[in-house]
């Protein structure tokens, strides 16, 4: 018996969606009541890494950690801190690491090359374990068979015929 759909429950699906995203972390109490240095801040926010997380921005991390971010990157900016300088402000006090797109210098340099690095050593990995399985299968890793040794072997041959 096939089963259909009904097309209320599909609209039902399809509107539930929505709820069912990821929700931004601010809370209501963060929430500047001025809408420009609320935009300001939230700009801020998705720029800076949850140091917990490691792989979100303040702005989407419900951690503790990024929510004292969050109302530090606020309290700056309510203090009259130019966008540039919050920036500053937190990098001086957490390092590089709490940007998401850290800059390319020289204390940043592994953020940046590691990945390549990871994967040349494994290309090159790759490469001499694969190398080193075609000699094996060709049979160069055995050494020639001593004078005895093909004399015994030719007897069993014969004996199978």
């Amino acid at each position: 018996m096939k089963r259909i759909l009904h097309p209320a429950l599909l609209a039902a699906a399809l509107l539930a969606l929505p709820v069912s995203l990821p929700a931004r972390a601010v809370q209501p109490d963060e929430v500047l009541p001025d809408p420009a240095l609320e935009s300001r801040a939230r700009a801020i926010s998705q720029e800076l890494r949850c140091l917990v997380c490691q792989n979100q921005s303040i702005d989407d991390s419900n951690a503790p950690l990024a929510r004292d971010l969050r109302v530090l990157v606020r309290d700056r900016l309510k203090a009259g801190d130019s966008d540039t300088r919050v920036m500053e402000y937190v990098t001086d006090r957490y390092g590089d690491y709490v940007l998401l797109r850290p800059p390319f210098k020289a204390t940043t340099l592994v953020l940046w090359a590691g990945p390549f690095a990871v994967l040349l050593f494994g290309a090159i990995g790759t490469f001499l374990f694969l190398r080193g399985r075609r000699g094996v299968a060709a049979g160069t890793d055995t050494a020639p068979l001593s004078a005895d040794e093909r004399r015994r072997l030719d007897a069993l041959l014969r004996k199978d015929d």
